[in-house]
């Protein structure tokens, strides 16, 4: 983990670089996915399931039967922990709901906003090295909450051609309407195009590798909707002298551990403390299940020595960090100033790891520097903003004019008759003896 001590300005940008991810060699083959599934329907689905993840498949679709015995395969301690976590995700969620605001923008003009569910909904769920049954409930209660009739969720099958108990069982839990064993690029072609068993979906949602990336780029230029763009997992951690720096390493691990393409940054005000958490880090990855994907990712990470924490500041907002934690005494004063983060995590006792599972904030966020342009999924995400705007007859009189002198400056004829005709028939009509 190489070490920058008190780095200028002009070296910055170099150092807000992640690691490189070129997606263009893939889409190629994704595109060829694409057009089969788009072609071809249940059938190529079959074909890549049983090239890319070695089981044949006769009904793409979990059944509810599989979906409700689901929960005899998940230990209790498990199912309650998804539940409480469940019920901090709605509380969370629920308190977005936004009321109805009627603005008089002037006298006989009103003008508000109402939203609305986008009706039908993709989630994919990785199931590759770790089965994130966590996203299920980061994407499936808020969708829920909005209202979305139909909540599609692809996940990979195992060799048996089972997806994991544990996301079947979440997936119950939280409302998903229809579960199907498909994983990669050919499940976000199956939501996009729609074929046989799956559904054509309005809006894809989840993380995945490159070629489900590819896959949901692709599926833009089809029109359809996306969460964000996303790359591997990151975190970014300020640490000041106060926090333990066995807590700090245990924090860059805990994204380091996503795999061999994440990367962890450290930001701290002395070598001391930066020494320090490299051999605590050093010790706790030696006794990690994974710790060879941690080890690759940590060959791809770095630490920052700012003496300044203001100029600290100013180097969070330029790498726009998916994940922030700010293990320092005054942090909810250094957040003040941070513009550009997915999701910020104050203090000495706030782990990353409670927003990936628990506190209820949700935790699919934006990666590669997109915090600098885009919002983590909420439930905005989930609902489209209808306008509505009405006119009485006074308002129409007062505001017409100003809409018929624009429209003729524009040369839109018809535009300004629509306001001149009713206006016309407002007039006062002249009586004839």
């Amino acid at each position: 983990m190489k070490i920058f001590e008190a780095p200028n300005p002009g070296e910055w940008a170099a150092l807000t670089r992640r690691p490189a991810q070129d997606l263009t060699k893939l889409e190629t083959a994704v595109r060829e996915v694409m057009h089969r599934v788009q072609t071809e329907g249940d059938a190529a689905l079959r074909d890549f399931t049983s090239r890319f993840d070695g089981v044949e498949l006769e009904d793409l679709a979990v059944s509810q039967e599989d979906l409700k015995g689901a929960a005899e395969q998940v230990p209790k301690e498990l199912q309650q922990a998804i539940q409480t976590a469940k019920r901090n995700v709605e509380t969370f969620h629920r308190a977005q709901r936004s009321e109805v605001r009627e603005i008089e923008t002037m006298p006989g003009v009103t003008c508000w906003r109402e939203s609305r569910p986008i009706d039908k909904v993709g989630l994919y769920i990785p199931g590759g090295t770790a089965p994130l049954f966590s996203t299920v409930l980061m994407l499936a209660v808020p969708a829920q909450i909005a209202g979305c009739r139909e909540i599609v969720l692809c996940s990979p099958p195992n060799k048996q051609g089972n997806i994991h108990p544990a996301i079947l069982y979440t997936a119950h839990l939280c409302g998903v309407t229809q579960v199907f064993r498909l994983g990669g690029s050919q499940a976000i072609a199956a939501m996009t195009y729609g074929t046989e068993s799956v559904p054509r979906v309005y809006k894809l949602f989840g993380p995945g590798n490159a070629y489900v990336t590819v896959a949901k780029q692709l599926a833009q230029l089809q029109g359809l909707a996306i969460d964000m763009p996303a790359g591997p997992s990151e975190v970014l951690v300020c640490a000041d002298a106060g926090a333990r720096s066995s807590h700090v390493a245990a924090d860059l691990l805990s994204q380091a551990e996503h795999g061999h393409d994440s990367q962890v940054v450290l930001v701290t005000d002395s070598r001391e403390k930066a020494d320090d958490v490299w051999l605590q880090l050093q010790a706790q990855l030696e006794q990690l299940p994974r710790r060879e994907l941690a080890a690759q990712s940590i060959a791809n990470s770095m630490t920052l020595v700012f003496p300044d924490w203001l100029e600290a500041a100013d180097y969070v907002n330029l790498y726009a960090p998916e994940h922030l934690i700010l293990s320092m005494a005054n942090a909810r004063e250094f957040a003040s100033g941070i513009r550009n983060a997915g999701s910020i995590f104050l203090g000495y006792y706030t782990p990353e790891s409670v927003g990936d599972y628990a506190s209820g904030t949700n935790h699919t966020l934006p990666t590669y520097g997109y915090a600098m342009q885009y919002s983590g999924v909420s439930l905005d995400s989930f609902v489209k903003k209808i306008t509505f705007q009405e006119l009485t007859r006074e308002g129409l009189q007062l505001l017409g004019p100003t809409v018929e002198v624009m429209a003729e400056a524009e040369k839109l004829i018809a535009h300004r008759d629509a306001v001149r005709l009713r206006l016309e028939d407002l007039k006062p009509q002249s009586s004839t003896e």
